[in-house]
């Protein structure tokens, strides 16, 4: 409505007026002619400033596109550190001697290996009883490695435990070479309480010296 009004403004100051001069003459004057160009001159700025208002809203959406984006990212980044740095830490990795070098073994009975050498520990391994006890519900993952005895014949054999359940093993009983190794892992969820140990088995033998051949590690993957 208000464009049809500026153009009929624009019109009627633009109609030229008839006058008669002393001669009998008729002379077509449009008074209005400056007026007209004025307001000629405002319709075109009123419609450049429609186009830029319209540029002005499109923009307006898309910063408002931008900073809902950049709101989902900055809460992404917040629950990554959440899960990342707040989480629980849990870690281990020890191996079997503090010092010194020998055989380990053999016992009587099966016998969970006291790793005395401890390279880290959150707080969840006991160096004294060589015992890992989950203090977190979640997804572990253990590692441990064997160095079988020098002589005369082999006679190593360990297996990984959780609360008297034999996990997995790695073994070497036979045959006349030595300085054989031998490791293994599992991925397994634990509950709180639960404990996991590296076991010698009765009458088994495992070496080691300063080189560190035997060790034991686990790490939490994730809570659940």
């Amino acid at each position: 409505m208000k464009r049809i009004a500026v153009v009929i403004l624009a019109f009627s100051c633009c109609l030229c007026e008839a006058q008669v001069n002393e001669n009998n003459d008729k002379i077509f004057q449009c008074p209005g002619t400056t007026i007209c160009s004025d307001i000629c001159s405002i319709t075109s700025i009123s419609q450049t400033l429609g186009v830029v208002k319209e540029k002005v809203a499109n923009m307006e959406e898309k910063i408002t596109f931008l900073e809902t984006k950049l709101q989902n990212t900055e809460k992404e980044v917040l629950e990554l550190r959440s899960l990342t740095a707040g989480g629980p830490q849990v870690a281990f990795s020890a191996a079997l001697r503090d010092s010194g070098s020998g055989n380990t073994g053999p016992f009587s009975t099966a016998t969970p290996l006291q790793y005395k050498r401890v390279f880290s520990n959150t707080g969840s391994y006991n160096p004294s009883t060589g015992i890992f006890t989950a203090m977190v519900k979640g997804m572990y993952f253990f590692r441990f490695s064997m160095f079988n005895n020098l002589s005369p014949v082999a006679n190593s054999v360990l297996s990984l435990m959780k609360d008297g359940v034999r996990l997995t093993s790695v073994w070497d009983t036979s045959g006349s070479d030595a300085n054989d190794m031998g490791s293994n892992a599992v991925v397994i969820p634990l509950e709180v309480g639960d404990n996991v140990y590296v076991e010698l088995l009765e009458n088994r033998i495992v070496y080691d010296d300063a080189m560190n051949y035997n060790t034991f590690s686990g790490f939490l993957l994730f809570t659940m």
